[in-house]
């Protein structure tokens, strides 16, 4: 049941779905066949923000994004963790913390990029305030950073003349105290976000990376990888070419493939596209992904030079990596 002041949240801060579409937005690949598939994530976050946002409790809103199909669904989750995470800092309470120790539980790696999606919203003095206790969640604090690349992609998406095609870097934020990290967890995001724009077209993407910054490719090939796996679009034959086009940084491509499976495991759906996505950029089954990701896991209290959650991830590139040198050798 929704409330007075929450109709008129809504009315203020939720797009339309029209909004976000690739032709609305402006976007090069609002003629990809792949397009229409793609605008129903966009429109499945604005839905589940509008239950998020508009709702009088967590049973309405959990039982309204139980009827998303189950590919859609943790897109939706995207979408009310945002909305819950907003209505939590400017107001109180603990709505994201209990949709994300309850129901929302499996799509915690999605819930995260919600959470990014929100600090778009809300001034950086208030950002101490987004994460909630998630404490006793083995992936809490360390899958964390998803929530940086969550704000990224919002900022590509929604304002992609100056982040993508001026390519610009945010300003430094101390997350979990490593501001020196803080770009390189955005530019996964837009390397995500770079699928969306340009239609899941390979050449167009493999194209729009290579026009950044050299320094930034191996970070956005991840975001790229991620995408494509979790988000679907292209063809076997045509997301067969992205590894060639990642050249050095087809690890990366690997990496953020394995993370999107992990993901979608997690959450207890793994749709078709992903399963071919991880078989063509890592070679390997999604079963077999998500092994790869448990057994390279790093503990959230980890101490060291980089976030452990950089660890994570460059233990997995590290496996490509020699699993490709082992092959040409």
């Amino acid at each position: 049941m929704s409330t007075t002041l929450g109709s008129l949240r809504r009315l203020v801060m939720a797009p339309s779905l029209k909004e976000v579409t690739f032709g609305s937005r402006g976007f090069p690949g609002a003629s990809s066949e792949y397009a229409p598939k793609l605008e129903a994530i966009p429109q499945s976050v604005v839905c589940g923000f509008e239950w998020g946002i508009d709702s009088r409790d967590q049973w309405e809103v959990v039982r309204r994004l139980g009827f998303v199909e189950p590919e859609l669904r943790g897109f939706a989750y995207e979408g009310a963790t945002m909305a819950f995470t907003i209505r939590d800092v400017m107001g109180r309470g603990t709505r994201t913390r209990d949709l994300l120790r309850g129901p929302g539980a499996e799509h915690l790696f999605v819930a995260y990029i919600g959470i990014g999606f929100a600090m778009n919203h809300l001034p950086r003095p208030v950002w101490r305030k987004v994460m909630p206790d998630l404490s006793g969640s083995p992936y809490h604090p360390t899958m964390s950073w998803l929530a940086v690349d969550g704000y990224g992609f919002d900022l590509a998406y929604f304002h992609t003349r100056k982040w993508v095609d001026e390519q610009r870097v945010p300003a430094p934020y101390p997350w979990q105290g490593r501001p020196d990290y803080f770009p390189r967890a955005i530019d996964q995001g837009i390397g995500r976000a770079l699928w969306f724009i340009h239609g899941a077209q390979s050449a167009e993407v493999a194209a729009a990376v290579a026009r950044f910054d050299p320094a930034r490719h191996a970070d956005l090939w991840s975001g790229v990888g991620l995408a494509a796996t979790f988000a679907g679009g292209g063809t076997a034959d045509e997301l067969a070419t992205l590894p060639a086009a990642a050249g050095e940084h087809r690890a990366e491509l690997a990496l953020g493939s394995v993370f999107a499976v992990k993901a979608r495991i997690h959450a207890g759906f793994v749709p078709a596209h992903s399963s071919t996505a991880v078989g063509t950029f890592a070679e390997i089954t999604p079963e077999a992904a998500s092994e790869i990701a448990d057994a390279t896991a790093v503990a959230p209290d980890a101490e060291g030079e980089v976030p452990p959650y950089e660890v994570w991830r460059s233990r997995i590139r590290a496996h490509f990596s020699a699993a490709r040198k082992n092959l040409l050798a």
